[in-house]
Parts: structure tokens; C-alpha cells; sequence
């Protein structure tokens, strides 16, 4: 995995230069020398991957309390596939950016904003618009990257360590010689739930995966099982009484399995509904097939008599809707700890251009097998200064679009 992810890295790089260069003796129509202009991947309309462009967009300046963030690398998780079908509560309206997390430099601060300074390795939550060369968001979700972090393991760490962290810690309350079992083991967040649960003794492991997936992430946890067996067997013939936690991001049929593995005050979480998702579109046959029906009503007095908790879990509801950035920030300081202790690492799987979300090549990225994240670049204009002046009330780097760099494009799972 290690080997195929290089080769796909150095394959993105060189595709990279050939286009850059082709576009710089073109003249480059989508070139992001106009400081008030960038590019972004846009969602036309909600559907299939033809619906995703590389176009150009107005450059967003920071409101009081932002900063402005020339991006180098942005993740793509599970939601915004949902996103880009539509398939959320409440969909907002397109033309939009997908995207919810990055890692880049601060290159303009507004108003009020202490604690950064332009030229800081940051990264962020963004609450959509992610996807694009540059970004503004609060404050209060941008976090400095640690020295020994490149940006493409930023840019896979905010969404998928901090959810594993507070579902295991703040939700579930992990404690030593406790039993996890955990569905997609292979993805972000799965195998960011393994590590974190590494850093307790004798916590047990169980997960589920896609059997492709099994070489790759077989040392992650303590036993990995196909997601299309019957799982619960498996785990009761290893542990007669079941699990103490179970995280589920599939829903459906495994909401009842999951709870009928529960241990007395084991505690199910639910933190997505994959099992929702079955083709490239939104359509109802594919919504009716994917057994939602099967999610079993949870009867309150069956809790309280089997001694069993039941929980959901949604990040970016907890960040955007709730009001809760100040709990986030204090996870990302445990975690940052941990990773500064050598003790968690995000994994990324490949690197990948951002023009590679477009339609003339969603084949290419369709037929990808991957676990945890993938990496994509794309030419960013950059600072060619690193002075610093106030223009309208904001601390700006001079300079820009003078010269050219590269952004990244953080892919987990079989995303696209």
C-alpha cells in the first residue's frame, strides 16, 4: 500500500509540471495569478462526479474574527460525498464548494484575530469551501500544524482524529481492558480509532472492512473480519458477551446487530449512514436497497432493562450548529499532544491533483481502491513576499500571484 500510494504521488507530481507548463505557454485560463480571483472545485448541481469543475471563483477576504488561508491541502470525507448527491438534511443550495477541512498558511488576518500570525502552518475546519485555493474561517477552528507535519497529514488529521478521539473518550469513555468493535476499520476514521485506542492497555479491537482492504490494515486492529460476514458470530465466539463500545457508520442492518452486541453499560454510537449511499447518484430504488427499513426502533424500556446506552455523533453539527468549538479546540490539544508523543499519526494513502475531482477524470479516481486518505495537488499561487501590511482594516501578505505552488486534495476511502 505504502509502495502503490508513492508511485501514485509521484505520478500526480509529474502530471502536475506537464500541465503547468502546458498552461503557462497557453496563457493559462484558469491561472490564479489575479489576486482577486482563485480556483476551486465546484458543485454544479447535486448527482454524479460530471457534476464537480475546476472554475474560477472571487477571492474571499477575511470578516472580523477570520483568517484567510492560502490552501495546500483539503480532505474529502465520507459527508461531502453525501453532499455532492444531496443525500443531508437540510442540502444547501448550488453552485457550492464542498469541503469541510484543510491545512495550508495564513496569509491574511482579520479583525480582532490573536494567537496567528501570516506565514503560520495552520490547520482548519471550514463549514463548506474547502475545496479551493484559498479559504477564510473563525478563528476559533484553525489550529497551528506541528513542525514534523507536512500538510497533506494535516489536512487527514481534524476530521478523523477528532472524531474517533471524542466518540471513544467524551462519548463511550474508553477505559483499560475495554472491547471496541469498529465498522469501516479502513477508513479515516477507522484506522484513526485503532491508534487512539493503541494508547489504552489491553483494549481489544474489532473490526470491519471490505475484504480488499484486509492486507492493508490487518495489523491496525486486534481482529478484523469481513463486512459482508456475519460479524456477530465471529465477535461472540471470541468474546461470549459482546463489546463494550460499538461505532457504527453504517446504519441500517447494524444498528440491531450492533446493539445485540453490546455488553451490559456498553455504549453504541452512530457517527454516519453509509449503508444510505449505494451508487454515484441519489435515487430511491438505490435508498430502498440499501435497507434503512431494517433499523430497528429502539424501545427505551429495553435499554434501561439491558443496561445499554445508545448514541449518535456528528462532528460538524457539533462544530457549525451547536456552538462547541471550544470543546473541539481542546480535543485537538490532546491530540496534538499524542501526536507530538509519537503515539498517532495520520496515514495518507496517495496524492492527487485537484483538477482529478473533474469529470475527464472521475474514471480514473472511480476505480481506486483506498483506505484511510489520499492526497490530490493542484498549482496554488502564492506570496512571493512575506511582508506584511493593513489594508481595510486586515493584516494582508504583499506579493501575491507572483509565484506558483502546489495545493493537495486529501481523498479517503472510495470517496469519489
Amino acid at each position: 500500500m505504502a509502495k502503490e500510494g508513492a508511485q501514485r504521488a509521484e505520478e500526480t507530481e509529474q502530471m502536475i509540471d506537464k500541465e503547468g507548463g502546458r498552461e503557462a505557454a497557453e496563457g493559462g485560463s484558469l491561472r490564479a495569478g489575479d489576486a482577486k480571483e482563485m480556483r476551486a472545485v465546484v458543485l454544479s448541481a447535486f448527482g454524479g462526479l460530471n457534476k464537480l469543475r475546476v472554475s474560477k471563483k472571487a477571492m474571499p477576504e477575511p470578516q472580523e474574527g477570520e483568517l484567510k488561508i492560502r490552501v495546500k491541502a483539503c480532505g474529502l470525507n465520507f459527508i461531502d460525498l453525501m453532499v455532492r448527491q444531496g443525500n443531508i438534511d437540510n442540502p444547501p443550495k448550488t453552485p457550492l464548494v464542498p469541503g469541510f477541512e484543510c491545512s495550508g498558511i495564513v496569509e491574511a488576518l482579520g479583525d480582532s484575530v490573536k494567537g496567528f500570525e501570516i506565514g503560520d502552518r495552520v490547520m482548519a475546519f471550514v463549514n463548506y469551501n474547502a475545496w479551493a485555493e484559498v479559504v477564510c474561517t473563525p478563528v476559533e477552528f484553525v489550529y497551528r500544524i506541528p513542525d514534523d507535519m507536512n500538510f497533506s497529514e494535516a489536512a487527514a488529521f481534524p476530521m478523523n482524529f477528532v472524531t474517533a478521539y471524542m466518540m471513544l473518550f467524551e462519548v463511550a469513555n474508553l477505559r483499560e481492558g475495554m472491547s471496541v468493535l469498529v465498522h469501516s476499520a479502513g477508513g479515516g476514521v477507522g484506522q484513526a480509532v485503532a491508534q487512539l485506542c493503541s494508547t489504552i492497555p489491553n483494549v481489544t479491537v474489532f473490526g470491519t472492512a471490505s475484504s480488499f482492504k484486509h492486507e492493508a490494515i490487518k495489523n491496525s486492529v486486534t481482529h478484523l473480519f469481513d463486512r459482508n460476514a456475519d460479524y456477530v458470530q465471529e465477535v461472540k465466539r471470541i468474546s461470549a458477551d459482546g463489546v463494550d463500545i460499538v461505532l457504527d457508520c453504517l446504519c441500517g442492518e447494524n444498528t440491531g446487530k450492533g446493539l445485540s452486541l453490546l455488553k451490559p453499560l456498553g455504549t453504541y454510537i452512530l457517527y454516519g449512514s453509509s449503508n444510505m449511499v449505494t451508487g454515484e447518484t441519489k435515487s430511491f430504488f438505490s435508498f430502498a436497497k440499501s435497507q434503512w427499513w431494517q433499523v430497528e426502533k429502539v424501545n427505551p424500556i429495553k435499554l434501561y432493562e439491558e443496561n445499554k446506552v445508545i448514541a449518535g455523533f456528528s462532528l460538524l453539527n457539533l462544530l457549525f450548529k451547536q456552538n462547541r468549538g471550544g470543546l473541539i479546540k481542546g480535543v485537538m490539544d490532546k491530540l496534538l499532544h499524542l501526536y507530538n508523543s509519537k503515539k498517532i499519526k495520520p496515514v495518507v494513502d496517495s496524492l492527487w491533483a485537484l483538477e482529478e475531482t473533474t469529470a475527464r477524470r472521475r474514471a480514473r479516481l472511480g476505480r481506486r481502491r483506498r483506505t484511510t486518505k489520499a492526497t490530490t495537488r493542484t498549482r496554488s499561487a502564492c506570496p512571493s513576499s512575506s511582508s506584511s501590511q493593513r489594508r481595510g482594516g486586515r493584516r494582508s501578505r504583499g506579493g501575491e500571484g507572483n509565484k506558483t505552488g502546489k495545493s493537495l486534495l486529501c481523498i479517503s476511502e472510495q470517496m469519489l
